[in-house]
């Protein structure tokens, strides 16, 4: 088929996500490798996003797809109910890589229904029905997962399912107080967030939630001691502390998991993106040895048709023993020093650039209209004029492709990209912004 055909079929049988349908183009992709995408065109796009921050080890990978193919040859699926090595291997993996207080898994489909199932794990271990999440927070659009959602995805849930609760995020650079350290913020977040709990009655509150760093919504890195306050809070009221991994984890922030950075232990953390890279889809939620016992004597009433496909599962055993063969967190912690270092000096360039958050191969640039006033480029929730789609249209049109989310701008790279093609990718973005300043 010609792009022109495949694009016409896609527009005349397909529903896209988070779109108007009217007046769609889409990019029609014909192949991809290593950090690369090219069109029906011939046009070669650096994938500067991992696709939406899940193809870490980037495309066309030839020990994932021998896996796939290995075990397709064997048998494709089989029920959950079965004893099967794919998946055997890839919860012994997952558990050798977590806390030596996490003790079990249920795979899923992937981040959504993951986080529907940490949920109800938690609801279900401590009897209690509140589950309380952050505004600026993406956990999927399934109606559980978009009922602990707080960003405008979750507007088309409501109204919502009663008991779940929303506070707000240790979001530095936009608070209306200023803080003269870190260590001044986390007390401030955490004595209201305590506050907040015990006005909701703790009794009643089954598990906090949260993206150990915030993602799409702008890569908000929590301030020192922030992370353990909220374990404190859990331990003192009996609350499941769930860390939401499924874009964070998989050594984006250079560790195997974004908790790591900070002196925690969830008692659950729910995953999936990098466990296969998309290859197949999976997700899955980890749970603590202590919740494992708890459904030793208790109906796990939780399940799926493809939990744990074998499919899936061979693929996240090979792109987990990739990553320890290929020293991705070596790379991700040399690049993205780099990544770091550029964005700084972007921040200090270009009027427009009110401030920029990175860890590992995990940053967003986040634009404003005034640096001093911290006015955004576009209102929260709001962008009439279609000036972020605008930008993100330049910056693919010069072969970086990403996508944005409010007034941010995501740079999330696989983490298999090279100093010197990160540096390609970056002066593509300076050039952009520099447009961008001139629009202010």
């Amino acid at each position: 088929m010609t792009g022109t055909e495949i694009k016409e079929m896609d527009l005349k049988y397909n529903l896209h996500s988070w779109a108007k349908q009217g007046g769609l183009n889409p990019m029609v992709i014909t192949k991809a490798e290593g950090i690369y995408l090219w069109d029906s065109d011939g046009k070669r796009y650096m994938d500067m996003s991992s696709e939406l921050v899940n193809a870490n080890v980037g495309h066309g990978n030839k020990e994932i797809v021998e896996a796939i193919k290995e075990q397709a040859d064997t048998y494709c699926f089989l029920s959950p109910a079965f004893a099967l090595e794919p998946r055997s291997k890839l919860a012994k993996m997952v558990i050798d890589r977590m806390p030596d207080t996490m003790g079990k898994v249920f795979f899923t489909n992937g981040g959504a229904d993951a986080n529907e199932n940490a949920i109800k794990m938690a609801r279900l271990y401590t009897g209690r029905y509140k589950v309380m999440s952050r505004y600026r927070s993406y956990h999927g659009s399934t109606f559980g997962a978009g009922n602990i959602t707080g960003e405008p995805r979750r507007y088309a849930l409501e109204p919502g399912i009663p008991g779940f609760v929303k506070f707000f995020d240790p979001y530095v650079y936009r608070e209306a107080v200023t803080f003269a350290s870190e260590e001044e913020a986390t007390n401030f977040y955490i004595t209201k967030l305590r506050e907040q709990v015990v006005y909701e009655n703790p009794g009643t509150i089954a598990a906090i939630v949260m993206e150990t760093i915030t993602g799409s919504n702008g890569i908000i890195i929590p301030p020192k001691g922030y992370l353990e306050g909220v374990r404190n809070i859990c331990d003192e009221f009996g609350i499941m502390m769930i860390c939401d991994e499924v874009m964070a984890g998989w050594c984006r922030t250079g560790k195997m998991f974004a908790f790591e950075n900070f002196n925690v232990k969830p008692d659950i953390v729910s995953f999936a993106k990098g466990i296969t890279c998309g290859y197949v889809q999976l997700g899955g939620v980890a749970v603590s040895k202590k919740i494992a016992a708890f459904f030793d004597d208790h109906v796990l009433s939780c399940g799926l048709t493809y939990s744990g496909h074998p499919l899936a599962c061979a693929a996240g055993v090979a792109c987990l023993n990739y990553y320890d063969t290929a020293h991705i967190l070596d790379n991700v912690k040399a690049v993205g020093k780099v990544l770091g270092e550029i964005e700084e000096e972007m921040k200090t360039k270009h009027a427009c650039v009110g401030d920029v958050r990175y860890i590992g191969l995990w940053s967003a640039i986040e634009l404003v209209k005034d640096k001093e006033t911290k006015e955004p480029l576009v209102p929260y929730g709001q962008d009439p004029e279609g000036i972020m789609p605008a930008i993100i249209k330049n910056l693919i049109g010069k072969g970086f492709y990403t996508y944005s989310h409010e007034n941010t701008i995501m740079v999330a790279p696989p983490l298999i990209i090279t100093e010197e093609q990160l540096r390609e990718a970056m002066a593509i973005m300076d050039d952009v912004l520099t447009e961008v300043d001139c629009m202010i």
